[in-house]
């Protein structure tokens, strides 16, 4: 069984969510390079991507599943049967590790072969500077000193949690499209700073600054974020006014509404 001193790590497609994810392991020093195997189908974008990192490209598939110790499948949805069924026998002795969005375990047990060690995941784009969300099924067939390792290597650029398979979907959606929802809610800071004479990448800068640091409170203290907010807003002070403004416009109404649309999708 590898430790986290010797583990070899493959990614099987190289996409943006890979990428991100050996960005962050490199950033915190997790992994050297030279133990992360990597391989896509078109090779010379993979040379090139593999080369500002310094990770080791395999020729295929095989290759990298032969190099590696827990291999990360990381292709699109629809390409997971094809790219498993020739490397099924070498994948029987690995740690299998799914990012492929709306595969769950039941999805690859009939495309593995019986006795496959395998945990289906839904990692975020934040794990690029170590501050991601890697969701897992809690339906899996690691064993516990498969976990240990994973936890060793992710929970470094990452919160990992287990979720119910029933609960994967909207939490994949908080955690996953959340990015995209707050980087509109900064722009729109920031935007309303230039209206106001900030510099626009000063503004930017401010905006996220805020944003992370008010999540890593929220992470640290485990208050409600109501009480967060209520701390802010000083009777009759410029943040309730603000506040306000924000009801009035449906912002909460908004969130809600755009989760709902994706899970309903």
């Amino acid at each position: 069984m590898p430790n986290i001193s010797s583990v070899t790590l493959g990614f099987i497609g190289f996409g943006n969510m890979a990428g991100a994810i050996v960005d962050g392991l490199l950033l915190k020093q997790v992994l050297p390079a030279d133990r992360i195997f990597v391989c896509a189908k078109d090779p010379d974008k993979l040379a090139i991507k593999a080369g500002a990192r310094g990770v080791i490209p395999c020729a295929d598939a095989r290759e990298t599943a032969e190099r590696a110790d827990l291999v990360v499948i990381a292709v699109k949805p629809y390409l997971v049967p094809d790219v498993i069924a020739p490397i099924r026998e070498i994948l029987r002795e690995k740690i299998v590790v799914s990012v492929a969005a709306g595969l769950p375990f039941a999805a690859y047990e009939p495309l593995l072969l019986p006795g496959t060690r395998h945990m289906s995941t839904l990692p975020n784009t934040p794990v690029a500077v170590g501050e991601g969300v890697f969701l897992c099924e809690k339906r899996h067939s690691l064993t516990d000193e498969d976990m240990a390792l994973f936890e060793a290597l992710f929970s470094p650029i990452s919160l990992v949690r287990l979720v119910e398979t029933p609960h994967l979907g909207i939490a994949g959606t908080i955690s996953g499209c959340g990015p995209a929802f707050v980087s509109m809610f900064m722009e729109a800071l920031g935007d309303a700073g230039v209206q106001h004479g900030l510099p626009r990448a000063l503004a930017y800068e401010l905006a996220a600054q805020m944003t992370a640091g008010t999540g890593r409170l929220l992470l640290r203290t485990g208050d409600h974020p109501g009480v967060m907010k209520d701390a802010v807003c000083s009777p009759g002070g410029t943040t309730i006014v603000g506040v306000a403004a924000l009801e009035r416009g449906g912002l909460r109404s908004a969130v809600i509404d755009a989760v709902d649309a994706i899970q309903h999708k």
